[in-house]
């Protein structure tokens, strides 16, 4: 499948089977980037293959071409764990925002695709510089208010690391939105329980983040199987379906840092790791190429 069909899908949306297919492509292309320059975070975009797969091929309302930063009557999306870079590029790619051959420049020399996701590279589908954790949630809010302002009636996605909420500008931002009625808003936490010190819980534990979130006025769902492609577009398009009524929105996704390969699953260790020749090989047995590797 070309990148001209993946645009289409973008648009029209596809089934179940078929974005199941494209996650194994995404998962080929994580493993082989990080791995062509040694560097990068796999455990984390693994982790997050099916959300952001369902979101641009399903969830969202966006045009890959021609690129416009200000998302005027589409919805738009903040990464702001940006480490997992990898998942990102490579569903961009995929879903038409540049060409597959580019992956293969990531991490490198005058790429467009570095570690953490720049915007004055002008790569297309980036909006937010996010190599210092904690910012994108105010990111977003501030893009939500302008599409109220300019009665702009679509969504802003944003997705966090749940060791990023650590960081103290999270819970500013939060207190904002509620106060606000920010209810055009969406932002997934990427509830793993790693980070890349290890558990969240033993680092510093995060305590009851639904009843936080909810004493701070936002709307709270929870996607529990955050690895299932249907569990996350049915918990997506409950979360679409709550905005718009006066809170924003939380969503708690339990994902397992490494899915999809079984010797990084629930491991900080592959927090940021690159894989070796041997590992490469045994991890792009248990994805079957789809797309076409790049």
């Amino acid at each position: 499948m070309n990148n001209s069909t993946f645009a289409q899908i973008t648009l029209f949306m596809a089934d179940t089977a078929q974005l199941q297919k494209i996650c194994s492509q995404v998962r080929r292309d994580i493993v082989r980037m990080v791995h062509a320059v040694n560097s990068g975070h796999p455990g984390g975009s693994l982790g997050c293959t099916e959300f952001l797969v369902a979101l641009y091929f399903d969830i969202m309302k966006h045009q890959p071409k021609p690129w416009d930063m200000d998302a005027k009557g589409q919805d738009a999306f903040y990464l702001s764990n940006g480490h997992i870079s990898p998942v990102f590029y490579s569903v961009l790619a995929r879903s038409g925002y540049f060409d597959v051959a580019e992956l293969k420049t990531f991490r490198k020399l005058n790429s467009r695709l570095q570690g953490h996701p720049t915007t004055h590279e002008h790569l297309p589908g980036v909006r937010i510089a996010s190599g210092s954790l904690g910012q994108g949630m105010s990111v977003a809010i501030g893009t939500a208010l302008a599409k109220k302002m300019n009665k702009d009636n679509t969504i802003v996605y944003s997705l966090h690391g749940d060791g990023e909420l650590q960081e103290g500008q999270i819970w500013e931002a939060a207190m904002f939105a509620a106060g606000n009625k920010v209810d055009n808003l969406i932002s997934t936490i990427d509830y793993n329980g790693r980070q890349i010190d290890g558990d969240v819980d033993k680092v510093l534990p995060l305590g009851n983040l639904r009843a936080k979130f909810e004493s701070f006025g936002w709307k709270v769902l929870e996607i529990s199987k955050g690895n299932d492609m249907d569990a996350v577009l049915t918990g997506m398009n409950e979360a679409k379906a709550a905005t718009g009524k006066g809170q924003p929105i939380c969503v708690i996704l339990h994902t397992e840092m490494g899915a999809g390969i079984d010797f990084m699953v629930g491991s900080h260790k592959w927090h940021g790791v690159a894989p070796n020749n041997e590992q490469l090989a045994q991890a792009l047995a248990q994805q079957v190429e789809t797309e076409g590797d790049y």
